[in-house]
């Protein structure tokens, strides 16, 4: 498989490839590629923080305690901080590439926000445990999840006044797409989810004197069904499979959808449901690897975080550094702006938050900071400048340099070039690139981190 080939692959499937997997994979076909890409996510670990100080709240205390409750909110919020920098960490350090890139998918599909950290937790797993499984469970699973049932109203959901948050977001953004459904079908589907709630600890209730029991039509169907039902019910539409598979293609391949290909996706996946089976057809399709395909796109920014961290290994000793980060480059993990979660695409870049990227690997590896002089297109814009106290420094880091030459030691500049970039270099750059001195492979990292084109994958 050819180098470029693989290093497309595992942006998308993962956040790079780094030169021995480069090494190591490059005398295999496509198909023992993409076998050793799932072979290594089959795993599945639990990401959990230390909740143990947490433990002696109790629903009694917390219910009827205003100060305990305030207590709980306040440390579970501190804990929320550390899980995102756990899950930062993950993506950073994972062998399950394809796994963790699905969980970081699926999170932006089931949006979901909440501020108990042992329901987020509990949320965050049932991503990663069912990233690569059967969607007809996934679905079911999440629509039992505490968080959810809280995020999208449905504890307020009962026989005598339904509400219509989760089952209308059910259809519109988890499963079939705005305009395939009526407002009928949601008043119906929304009594099948009354008296779905949850307990202190988070395990799924059903509330039976809350639940409707009665008939109800559905897509045409009558029955006294609840919530898994109706999923059934909408699963057995191709139209699903279609959407799912839409947003599928515009996060793995292109933000410019081609109707045919997800039609040949929502095929594979209406057949089984089976999320890994739809992602191998993806990752063996030719057109997948077709050069309109590469490096077209943007890279979110935890996708650039991420894969900047894995390149030259990189340590936040402050975790509000890491969140500030997010911040900035407008995405935090775990806090998404709304039930629709990120745009993604081009949303990810505008006037502040390109300029942010394009200096922060000098930032973060140089202690860098930006010279207001005016300079030419390609120039190195940045003014380093190092303080005894750090007093200057916008994040506090170690950097393993040794790791990171360790792992390019025996690339060439122009090969350790390809292996940083991965669209096409414009003539620009590449006379841009021409005049960087080439004695240190640690500055050339940073200024090939730098360019434009390192936003693209």
């Amino acid at each position: 498989m050819k180098q470029q080939n693989i290093q497309h692959l595992y942006w998308r499937a993962g956040f790079g490839a780094t030169p021995s997997q480069l090494n190591n994979l490059s005398n295999l076909d496509k198909h023992e590629v993409v076998n050793v890409l799932f072979q290594n996510s089959s795993r599945f670990n639990r990401l959990e923080i230390d909740t143990s100080d947490l433990e002696h709240f109790t629903a009694q205390s917390v219910i009827k305690g205003k100060s305990k409750r305030r207590e709980f909110i306040n440390k579970s919020t501190d804990k929320l901080k550390v899980f995102n920098t756990l899950w930062v960490n993950r993506l950073v350090t994972t062998d399950e590439l394809l796994r963790e890139k699905m969980t970081l998918f699926w999170a932006n599909h089931f949006v979901c926000r909440d501020n108990n950290i042992f329901h987020v937790q509990h949320y965050n797993n049932t991503l990663r445990s069912n990233a690569l499984g059967n969607f007809v469970n996934f679905v079911k699973a999440i629509s039992k999840e505490s968080s959810m049932l809280k995020y999208l109203n449905n504890v307020q959901n009962h026989k005598q006044k339904p509400n219509e948050n989760f089952a209308r977001e059910l259809m519109e953004l988890f499963t079939l797409g705005e305009g395939h459904y009526t407002e009928e079908d949601i008043k119906e589907s929304a009594k099948a989810f009354t008296g779905y709630s949850h307990n202190f600890e988070g395990e799924f209730i059903l509330r039976k004197r809350q639940h409707d029991y009665e008939f109800k039509t559905f897509f045409g169907h009558t029955g006294r069904y609840d919530g898994d039902d109706i999923i059934d019910i909408i699963l057995e539409q191709k139209q699903c499979a279609r959407f799912i598979c839409g947003k599928i293609y515009k996060y793995f391949v292109n933000n410019i959808i081609n109707e045919d290909r997800v039609e040949e996706l929502a095929t594979v996946f209406y057949n089984d449901y089976d999320i890994e089976n739809v992602m191998r057809h993806l990752f063996m399709s030719d057109w997948f690897y077709d050069e309109a395909n590469i490096g077209s796109k943007i890279k979110s920014p935890i996708e650039f975080l991420v894969g900047m961290s894995r390149t030259v290994p990189v340590e936040f000793e402050k975790t509000k550094d890491v969140l500030k980060i997010q911040k900035l480059l407008g995405q935090i993990l775990l806090n998404p702006p709304n039930v629709a979660g990120w745009k993604g695409g081009k949303s990810w870049i505008d006037s502040n938050t390109i300029m942010l990227r394009l200096k922060l690997p000098s930032i973060i590896l140089a202690n860098a900071k930006i010279s207001i002089k005016e300079k030419g297109e390609f120039e190195d814009s940045f003014e380093k400048y190092y303080s005894k106290q750090n007093k200057n420094r916008f994040v506090s880091v170690k950097i393993d340099w040794d790791a990171f030459e360790k792992q390019y030691n025996n690339s060439s500049f122009d090969e350790f070039k390809h292996q940083i970039i991965i669209p096409e270099l414009s003539e620009g750059t590449e006379s841009y690139l021409k005049t960087l001195s080439q004695n240190s492979k640690r500055n050339f990292c940073v200024q090939l981190m730098s360019l434009p084109e390192y936003q693209m994958c």
